[in-house]
C-alpha cells in the first residue's frame, strides 16, 4: 500500500454500450468511486477520476444485429444515455471518454504493437468454433451453452453468468451459435495471445503476499483460485468485424480482443483529459509517488487484477493498481439483476420519476452496499432510508436548527457564552468525525464511512432533545446563544462531511448556511470555510463565525409516498409477467385430426362440490363433480396447485367421455380441462357460466 501519494489515479470500470446504467452499477462501481474521488479532493489531493464507454464488445454486435442497426448507431445511442445520467446523477468523473475514440485507438494499438516488438506474445493458430451457416467465427457471446463447472445451459462463451466462472469459447458442452442458432464446427485461425504463465510467480508475490493485508478478501480469494489452477495464454486477438484492428501484418480482420483493449481506456482516457486540462498524462500512470485505485464488480476481477497487471508488467514503464476493491453483486426484489430480461431499476427511468432525489439512490445504495457479500435492494427499503433515516434525522436536525436561528436571531450566528461540559464533549465528539470517516474511506469501507457521517446528525439531534433550546429561550436566553452556536457547528460540519455521500445535499446545505462552494472563493474569510477544506474540521470547532448570517430554511429530503413506491413494484410485477410469458414454450400443432375425430369429444360445464386429498398423494384430489347428467369421481393432479377448499364451488369444463381410469385404486371418470395463466400458474378453463346449467355442450 502506497504510504502518502503525491496524486491518484481513480478509474471506475467501463460500461458497455449496449444498454443503460442499472442499480447494480451503481452500487457496485460508481457510487463507491465517487464518495472516494470526491472525498479526495476534499483532502485537497490532485485526482484523476478516469472512465468512458466500453464500445467493442461483442454484446454491441449483437445488439446491433438484433435491432437492424449498425453497431456506431448502438454506441452513440447508449453512450448519450449512460453520460447523461451519469451528470445528472452527480457521478464526478474528472473525463467520461469513448472506447471509438482515435486516441483511444491509436493507444490501444501502441500498446500491443510494443508488446508485439518485445516478443511478449505468442502467435498460435488454433481451433476456434465457426458458424458454417453466418460465415464467421464465434467469439465470446456469439455462443452459448453448457458450463462445464455448473452445468448452467446458458454459459456464454467468456462467462458463465451463474457461477461466474471465466471461459472460452470452445469449453462449452453442446455450443450453438446465438447468430443462427446452428452447432459450431473447429475451423483453424491464427491469433497472438499474452502467456500469462510467464507472470505466475510475480502475481503470486505482488498480490497474494505484498497485498495480502489491505486488499479484500473476496477478491484475494478470486485471484487466489485462478492462480491454484496455474495461468495459461491468453488470445488477445479475435475474428471480429466490430473493433480495433490488429496493428502488424497477416492480421487482416482480427480485431483486438475487448479485454485487452478496454482497460487500456482508462489510460487514452486520462490522456484526453490531460491534453485538455495542460497536464501530463504519464505522471498519472508511470510515477511512482501516483495511487491507482480500480473500481470494478466482482466479474472484473480475474481482468483487473491478473490480466491488465500482466499486460502493464510486460510493457514496463506503467505503475501497477495499488487496490482493486471489487464490490459483489447487488439483486433487486430478491432476483438477479438482468438487462435482458429487464429486471433492473434503470437509471435514467428513475431520475425521471424522481428528478430530486439523486442523494436518496446514493445513500439507500451504499447503506446496503454488496462490499463482502451480494445483498438486495427493495423499494420498501429504499422508502424507508429516505423518509426514516435521511428525511427524520439529518433533515429534522437541520430544519430545526435553522428555522430557530432564524426565529431567535434573524438569521445571524449568535456569539457564544460560557461552554458547559455537555457543550464541550459535544464539539470534541464533532472533532473527532473526520478522522473516523477517513479511516473507513480509505479503507473501501464506504457504507461504514456513510454511517459515521449520520452519526454526526444523530448527535446533533441528541444535543437539541437534551438541551431543548426552545424551553431555555424563556428562562435563560443567554444560555440558548451557546446552545444554537454548537449546534449550527455541528450543521457546517455535516455540509463538509455529507459531500462525498451527498453531494446534492452538500450543495443545498451550503446555500441554506451561506457557506461558499469550491467555485465562490470571493471572500477570502468565507474561503476558509468552504466546504472543500475537509481538514478544517480537524482543527478548528469553529466552522460558521458569531456573525455570519445564515439562509432560511429549505426541505433537504422530502418524503417518499407509498403510492410512488407501488407505482415502481407493479411496474416490476409487469416485467416479470412479460418475462413468464416471453419464456414460455408453445407447444407446436399436434397431428391433425379430423372432424369425426373432434365431434367425439364430450365437453361439458360441471361444478366441484366435494374435493379431497388422495392419501399418501401429493399431487392429486379427488373431486366429486357435478356435470347435469351425473355426479361423478375425476381424480385431477392439481394438489400442489390448490387445497379441497379452495376448488368446491368451481365451475369448471369437464371431458365426460373419456375411457375410465384407475389411479390408486380410485376410479377416474373423466378430466378436468385446465392452462397455465401469464404468471405460469395453473388455472381452470372456466366455460362463460352465467345462466347455463351443468350438462350444457361446449362446442
Amino acid at each position: 500500500m502506497l504510504e502518502n501519494p503525491k496524486r491518484y489515479t481513480i478509474t471506475a470500470a467501463l460500461p458497455y454500450t449496449n444498454g443503460p446504467i442499472h442499480i447494480g452499477h451503481l452500487a457496485g462501481v460508481y457510487v463507491p468511486s465517487d464518495i472516494y474521488a470526491r472525498y479526495l479532493r476534499l483532502q485537497g489531493k490532485d485526482v484523476a477520476f478516469m472512465c468512458g464507454s466500453d464500445e467493442h464488445g461483442v454484446a454491441i454486435s449483437m445488439k446491433a444485429k438484433k435491432e437492424g442497426i449498425t453497431p456506431q448507431e448502438v454506441i452513440d445511442k447508449y453512450d448519450g444515455i449512460i453520460r447523461k445520467s451519469f451528470i445528472d446523477f452527480g457521478i464526478s468523473f474528472d473525463n467520461y471518454s469513448r472506447t471509438s475514440s482515435k486516441i483511444h485507438h491509436d493507444t490501444a494499438q501502441e500498446f500491443f504493437k510494443k508488446l508485439f516488438d518485445n516478443n511478449d506474445f505468442i502467435e498460435e493458430v488454433t481451433e476456434q468454433l465457426y458458424d458454417a451457416k453466418a460465415d464467421q467465427f464465434l467469439a465470446d457471446r456469439f455462443v452459448i451453452g453448457t458450463c462445464p463447472k455448473c452445468g448452467n445451459e446458458e454459459a456464454y462463451g467468456d462467462q458463465c453468468e451463474k457461477c461466474g466462472s471465466t471461459l472460452n469459447a470452445t469449453d462449452l458442452i453442446n455450443p450453438k451459435s446465438t447468430i443462427t442458432g446452428e452447432t459450431p464446427i473447429l475451423k483453424s485461425t491464427k491469433h497472438w495471445f499474452l502467456p500469462l504463465d510467464r507472470y505466475q510467480d510475480f502475481l503470486q508475490k505482488w498480490i497474494l503476499v505484498d497485498h495480502a493485508k489491505d486488499w479484500k478478501t473476496n477478491v484475494l480469494g478470486q485471484v487466489k483460485s485462478w492462480l491454484d489452477d496455474g495461468l495459461k495464454p491468453r488470445a488477445v486477438t479475435r475474428d471480429l468485424d466490430w473493433g480495433i484492428d490488429v496493428p502488424v501484418d497477416g492480421a487482416e480482420g482480427k480485431k483486438l480482443y475487448v479485454w485487452f483493449d478496454a482497460p487500456i481506456g482508462y489510460i487514452s482516457a486520462t490522456k484526453e483529459w490531460a491534453a485538455r486540462e495542460g497536464k501530463n498524462w504519464e505522471d498519472y500512470w508511470k510515477k511512482d509517488d501516483t495511487k491507482l485505485v480500480h473500481f470494478i464488480g466482482k466479474d472484473n476481477i480475474v481482468f483487473h487484477c491478473i490480466i491488465f497487471p500482466a499486460m502493464l508488467k510486460a510493457e514496463g514503464s506503467f505503475i501497477l493498481p495499488d487496490n482493486v476493491p471489487a464490490n459483489e453483486f447487488l439483486n433487486l426484489e430478491g432476483n438477479k439483476l438482468s438487462t435482458s430480461k429487464n429486471w433492473a431499476v434503470w437509471l435514467h427511468e428513475y431520475l425521471q420519476d424522481f428528478p430530486d432525489k439523486q442523494d436518496s439512490l446514493r445513500y439507500a445504495l451504499t447503506s446496503n452496499a454488496p462490499e463482502t457479500k451480494d445483498n438486495d435492494f427493495t423499494w420498501k427499503d429504499f422508502q424507508a432510508r429516505n423518509n426514516n433515516e435521511l428525511a427524520a434525522v439529518f433533515g429534522n436536525f437541520i430544519n430545526r436548527v435553522v428555522v430557530l436561528t432564524n426565529k431567535y436571531y434573524d438569521g445571524i450566528v449568535p456569539a457564544p457564552n460560557e461552554f458547559s461540559d455537555v457543550d464541550n464533549q459535544t464539539l470534541a465528539e464533532l472533532k473527532a468525525y473526520p478522522a473516523v470517516i477517513s479511516s473507513s474511506i480509505e479503507r473501501y469501507r464506504f457504507r461504514e464511512a456513510q454511517g459515521e457521517m449520520m452519526n454526526v446528525a444523530r448527535l446533533g439531534n441528541k444535543y437539541l432533545a437534551d438541551e431543548e433550546p426552545w424551553k431555555m429561550v424563556k428562562t435563560d436566553p443567554e444560555r440558548v446563544k451557546t446552545q444554537m452556536y454548537v449546534a449550527l457547528q455541528i450543521a457546517a460540519a455535516l455540509q463538509i462531511l455529507c459531500e462525498p455521500f451527498l453531494p446534492f445535499t452538500a450543495s443545498k446545505l451550503s446555500r441554506i448556511l451561506v457557506i461558499p462552494t469550491k467555485e465562490d472563493t470571493s471572500d477570502s474569510e468565507l474561503a476558509k470555510q468552504s466546504h472543500f477544506n475537509w481538514k478544517l474540521m480537524s482543527e478548528t470547532s469553529e466552522l460558521l463565525k458569531s456573525g455570519h448570517k445564515i439562509g432560511e430554511a429549505e426541505i433537504l429530503f422530502s418524503q417518499i409516498e407509498d403510492a410512488e413506491i407501488q407505482k415502481q413494484i407493479d411496474k416490476l410485477e409487469a416485467t416479470k409477467k412479460a418475462n413468464v410469458m416471453e419464456s414460455q414454450i408453445v407447444e407446436p400443432q399436434k397431428e391433425t385430426s379430423t372432424f369425426e375425430d373432434f365431434s367425439k369429444l364430450d365437453l361439458r360445464v360441471g361444478t366441484i362440490i366435494e374435493a379431497e386429498k388422495m392419501p399418501k398423494a401429493n399431487k392429486l384430489l379427488v373431486l366429486k363433480v357435478d356435470t347435469g347428467i351425473d355426479v361423478r369421481t375425476i381424480v385431477s393432479g392439481i394438489a400442489e396447485h390448490f387445497s379441497p377448499e379452495e376448488v368446491v364451488g368451481k365451475r369448471v369444463t369437464v371431458l365426460v367421455n373419456l375411457a375410465p381410469r384407475a389411479l390408486r385404486g380410485v376410479e377416474s371418470q373423466g378430466m378436468i380441462l385446465m392452462t397455465n395463466n401469464a404468471e405460469g400458474k395453473l388455472v381452470f378453463v372456466n366455460p362463460d357460466a352465467d345462466g347455463v346449467k351443468n350438462g350444457a355442450l361446449i362446442s
